[in-house]
């Protein structure tokens, strides 16, 4: 019966109202939610609590049994029903400690006598367990006493020759099983986990000498069980190589023993995925796996059989490859000015920067971008990695190659990737590979891999990306940087001279082999560059070449055709249409192309007739890619009305008409201060106007007539006359007369540098405006212009008794120690000595055998360029203000020396008659226009160039004939005073002739006046 009062639980609420609101509605479930959510939280904590004293109850049931298993083990240490305790107690610190040292206390027999009892199978699998309870307690304490006693038991049980000791034949079997059960527990991570847990400097712990046992113990055990033996290297490799400082934390009795036992001839039997695998690992653990083998296998490469060299350079090669750039040596800061770019660099030039750095061809980073910061190596490390491009290291590998022939081609494929890892020992690492056996490597890559493979031949041309080429791709572009290194420091009399009929260190190619290779080479860089999606060429990588792009490819073949093409233009040796690929190409469509490309590339928003398609866009783009990169590749002519329409679409942008009046910039020049007045006035004028000049005769007048560019032709080459003046002091000439800007200190200062930055801008005018200048510029300023470094062969123009010195240098067969040179440099300046450094501490580094290389590229270097690099800078400065350095680059030396000056061939009269105008009384048929070309044919091609020069200031025809002379040459009739002189317009190109009646008065007369230099006649 319920009571009537007092009960607490709830009455259920009656409405008696009969209806129900929406408010009352929404409150009775609120608080039915109210009430579940209520019960929830109080069988959650019930739930909870019954856990919670589970959990108390089992960890007190557990202390309780371990207590009781720990007792038990006490009181049968050695026995088996001690070992079940212990097997079962497993990670417990106090209890391994326990047993360990019973166990060595009771003697080593104390550790296997159970297993030849009865409980012989339950004893293998008990130790097992233990076994690894025993080596994670020594990887996580390594320090301690009690890791010693577990690592001498270990090294008991996983020696087949003590278990045999104690178990006869089944010893061995005993001992296969422990150290199988052990290695597919991640024995190897364990192991490095014990060493990396003692600091570096603690050699002297105790548990040292006992893990190096260890580490190859497995390799004994399993020398008859491939799978396990493979499993056993590779994490060898993987796990204890690849440990920071590896060497520096062993003791020397340890390092000897790892050294001595390390089993680098069982390289060949890695998995064959092993190079991918080892690849894979991240950035650091691949580093320290380099530093740790270059530590340990060079002592060893004599003994090495053929297959452990080839699999150890396979894996090195491979290993390198996928580094990112740099990752081996990360390059200083740049200071942030070096970040700012000049107008006048272009992608390949060659900053002259006032370190010391070595000189270094530009390499771009030939590897993916790192997806993870470039690790902070320790300098130890450092300093064992320093040894892998050093030339002693690299002349052992090399001379054991020798030994094993069919390790060639991994040796290739190893000094390759070891050049593109490591840009900032590129030099080294190609400079000894050219040096070994006087250029022999070069000839073996050529002769016995490059030759016969099909990769640039004509007719495969289209195939070079094709997957089955993979193993063809090493040796021909180790081939072509060596090649490319080679020329750095070979003069034109060693290139002309092949190894085969000249002493030892020439040409290591024949002219012949020179004309073949070049042409494959040029093949293949046409074909990356022409592709018409170039996304393949910037992104897709080389089969052979892990992670190398094709990019990468293309510049590395361009720049070994560009310094091949070099040489070919000073002395050429190819035949007729070597260079060209015109078969492939329509001229006519490629000059508006190329034209089209430039304009969208400079006026983006140049609205076109009708807009391009991608695919078209993708199909114009090439064209400049050849013109800027293999414009050789183009003939010449084709080049020069490219860049002649090039500078009218930017004449046109710019606003200016050459003819108008419009824009036309006046300015008054004093005849006899020609270049003062036009350094004035036109200092910082725009000099792409129109420019219109008045000339003021010597008593302050101005003279009479109106410049139709004429007179601004004549301004041009009065002023090109006097700023080229050698006695200014700006200006130095070489035995050819050929021009370079003075190294003395008199010209780096702010004047003279104003004065450079000037004539650059007036020479960029004279390409403008297609004006031909009679100046000539040494070569290796001339290479500048294009963003070119220059080498020890352009140094025999500058200095010859240097060069000469330097291949002296280069062919000596003593000891270049004995000749006493270190790499300083020396120079006079106004009357002081003053010795240059040309690396840091160079005045303490003596010139040996294996780096007389080194010190020819950068004496050539710092002659060529350092010294002359502000002056340099100044002058690319103004040129560039007029002229787009990307046009330059259409162009080599020679021919851009014909741009500026004109060709310096034999003059076509033909030519130059059918483009001759007349004035006055003559014409074609007048009695003595047909006398002067009869004398004139009977001119010998000096006379004709000198007639040529008195007419028009330049000895040399235009570039493209003489339709391109502006204006024509002309003739116009000077009267029938047979006793005057022909006099000439060279403003206008015009000659005043009288009219003589006889051939030879007409021919004296000339002859006469050419060569007596008649004045410029205003008449």
């Amino acid at each position: 019966m319920l009571p009537l009062f007092g009960d607490d639980r709830k009455r259920r609420e009656i409405n008696l109202g009969g209806r129900r609101t929406a408010a009352t509605h929404d409150l009775i479930l609120e608080q039915a939610k109210a009430r579940r959510t209520e019960r929830e939280d109080i069988r959650r904590k019930r739930d909870s609590a019954v856990r919670l004293q589970a959990w108390w109850r089992g960890l007190h049931e557990a202390r309780r049994v371990r207590r009781q298993l720990r007792q038990t083990l006490a009181e049968n240490v050695t026995g088996i029903v001690g070992l079940r305790c212990l097997a079962v107690l497993g990670q417990d610190e106090e209890a391994l400690a326990l047993w360990s040292n019973a166990v060595l206390g009771a003697g080593e027999e104390s550790l296997f006598h159970l297993a030849t009892g009865a409980e012989g199978s339950s004893w293998l699998v008990l130790i097992r367990e233990v076994s690894y309870s025993l080596l994670k307690s020594a990887a996580s304490a390594p320090r301690s006493p009690d890791a010693v006693s577990h690592l001498r038991i270990l090294n008991a049980l996983l020696s087949p020759a003590v278990c045999g000791k104690h178990l006869g034949d089944q010893g061995p079997v005993v001992s296969r099983e422990i150290t199988g059960y052990l290695l597919a527990r991640e024995m190897y991570t364990l192991l490095s986990q014990a060493i990396t847990g003692i600091a570096i400097d603690a050699k002297n712990t105790p548990s040292l000498p006992l893990i190096v046992p260890l580490i190859t113990s497995p390799l004994t055990t399993f020398s008859s069980s491939p799978e396990q033996y493979q499993t056993a290297l590779s994490a060898l490799f993987t796990r204890i190589l690849t440990i920071p400082l590896l060497p520096n934390r062993l003791p020397l009795s340890s390092l000897t023993e790892l050294s001595s036992r390390l089993p680098l001839s069982a390289l060949p039997q890695l998995p064959a995925t092993f190079p991918a695998d080892a690849c894979a690992l991240p950035t650091e653990p691949k580093i320290h796996l380099i530093a740790n083998l270059a530590a340990f296998a060079p002592p060893r490469y004599k003994a090495l059989p053929a297959a452990a060299l080839s699999a150890y350079l396979e894996l090195l090669g491979a290993l390198l490859s996928s580094l990112p750039v740099n990752a081996l040596d990360p390059p200083p800061p740049k200071p942030k000015s070096a970040t700012t770019s000049k107008p006048w660099h272009t992608a390949d030039s060659d900053t002259d920067s006032d370190d010391d750095s070595p000189v270094q061809v530009r390499v771009v980073s030939s590897f993916t971008a790192p997806a993870e910061p470039l690790p902070q190596l320790d300098a130890r490390t450092s300093k064992r990695l320093q040894t892998l491009p050093a030339p002693a290291h690299l002349t052992a590998l090399l001379q054991a190659a020798q030994r094993h022939p069919a390790t060639q081609p991994q040796l290739f494929a190893f000094i390759l990737s070891l050049s593109m890892a490591w840009p900032r020992k590129k030099d080294v690492v190609l400079g000894t590979a050219v040096a070994y056996a006087g250029g022999g490597l070069i000839r073996e890559l050529w002769r016995g891999y490059v030759r016969g493979s099909v990769l640039g031949r004509d007719e495969r041309a289209g195939a070079i990306m094709d997957p089955e080429n993979a193993a063809q791709w090493p040796p021909l572009l180790l081939l072509t940087e060596m090649y490319t290194q080679a020329l750095q420091t070979m003069g034109d009399d060693e290139f002309f001279s092949s190894a085969a009929n000249s002493s030892a260190g020439r040409n290591p190619l024949s002219l012949d082999e020179l004309i073949a290779l070049s042409r494959r080479l040029l093949n293949i860089a046409f074909t990356l560059y022409w592709r018409e999606d170039q996304r393949d060429v910037q992104e897709g990588t080389v089969p052979g070449l892990r992670g190398v792009r094709w990019e990468v490819v293309r510049e590395t073949l361009t720049r070994c055709l560009q310094a091949i093409h070099g040489r070919d233009s000073r002395k050429p040796f190819t035949p007729e249409g070597h260079w060209h690929c015109t078969s492939q190409l329509d001229m006519s469509s490629f000059i508006e192309a190329a034209v089209l490309e430039e304009q969208r590339l400079t006026q983006p928003d140049v609205p076109q007739s009708r807009p391009l398609s991608k695919r078209q866009v993708a199909k114009l783009s090439p064209r400049l890619g050849v013109l800027h990169n293999i414009p050789f590749a183009i003939p010449f002519e084709i080049r020069v009305s490219i860049f002649r329409h090039f500078v009218a679409n930017d004449m046109i942008s710019q606003g200016y008409d050459r003819y108008g009046r419009r824009g036309r910039l006046r300015v008054s020049v004093r005849r006899d201060h020609i270049a003062e007045d036009g350094f004035d006035r036109l200092g910082d004028a725009d000099l792409k106007a129109p420019i219109e000049i008045v000339f003021i005769d010597q008593f302050g007048q101005e003279e009479a007539g109106i410049d139709g560019g004429g007179v601004f032709k004549e301004f041009l080459t009065s002023l090109c006359k006097e700023v080229f003046d050698r006695d200014r002091g700006l200006w130095l000439a070489n035995k050819k007369n050929e021009l370079y800007p003075n190294p003395h200190s008199y010209a780096k200062e702010p004047h003279s540098l104003n004065w450079y930055r000037f004539i650059g801008r007036v020479l960029g005018k004279a390409l403008y405006e297609g004006i031909l200048v009679d100046v000539a510029f040494a070569g290796f300023f001339l290479a500048k212009w294009l963003g070119k470094q220059s080498f020890l062969d352009d140094l025999a123009s500058l200095d010859p008794d240097l060069y000469n010195g330097l291949i002296f240098l280069k062919h000596y067969n003593g000891n270049p120690e004995d000749l006493s040179l270190t790499f300083t440099v020396d120079e006079e300046d106004l009357g002081v000595t003053k010795t240059t450094e040309l690396i840091p501490n160079g005045s303490n580094i003596p010139v040996t055998r294996e780096n007389r290389l080194q010190y020819i590229t950068l004496v050539s270097h710092y002659r060529l360029t350092k010294q002359i690099r502000l002056q340099s800078e100044a002058f690319f400065e103004g040129l560039s203000q007029m002229i787009d350095t990307k046009w330059l680059r259409m162009f080599n030396q020679q021919e851009l020396q014909i741009l500026l000056g004109g060709v310096d061939t034999p003059i076509d009269l033909d030519d130059l008659r059918s483009h001759t105008n007349y004035g006055g009384l003559y014409d074609d048929n007048h009695p003595t226009i047909v006398m002067f070309w009869n004398v004139v044919n009977t001119f010998n091609q000096d006379q004709r160039k000198a007639l040529l020069r008195f007419v028009t200031s330049c000895s040399r025809p235009p570039l493209l004939g003489f339709k391109e002379l502006v204006p024509n040459f002309a003739i116009r009739d000077a009267g029938s005073d047979e006793a005057r002189l022909p006099t000439s317009s060279t403003c206008v190109n015009l000659l005043k002739l009288p009219r003589y009646q006889s051939e030879k008065t007409l021919r004296d007369k000339l002859l006469q006046a050419i060569y007596s230099g008649a004045g410029f006649d205003l008449s």
